[in-house]
């Protein structure tokens, strides 16, 4: 018997996208290990990483139509570290689902595409 892919999931249980997400995985047999961002914010090093799986830029992870990016972020010209800052300090901006597995990750818009990253 084959050994379960073991996929990280960065998770708001508040987010339907998310639960339809971790659904899917679990469906393919995934042990899904959950970080709930707001809570467990992570780091600048963290997110680059994920920036680097994902082959984006940190302005391309932000939530835009997220009322406080409108509020405070919408016409701001930053630096990636500034972008970078602003998401650790404002979790909420972070898009999600961001399913991450060995070297590849995947924002889960649509949610279906949480299993382009197990082939």
């Amino acid at each position: 018997m084959s050994k379960a892919k073991k996929v990280t999931l960065f998770y708001n249980p508040r987010c339907s996208k998310c639960r339809e997400a971790y659904d899917i995985l679990n469906g393919q047999g995934c042990e899904v290990e959950i970080i709930e961002y707001l809570k467990d914010t992570p780091n600048e090093t963290e997110l680059k990483t994920v920036l680097k799986k994902l082959g984006l830029k940190p302005q391309e992870l932000l939530r835009k139509k997220e009322p406080l990016f409108a509020e405070k972020y919408k016409d701001k010209k930053l630096t990636d570290g500034q972008w970078l800052k602003v998401m650790v300090k404002n979790p909420i901006l972070i898009e999600r689902p961001v399913a991450l597995y060995g070297n590849k990750a995947v924002i889960g818009r649509p949610v279906e595409r949480v299993v382009e990253i197990l082939g």
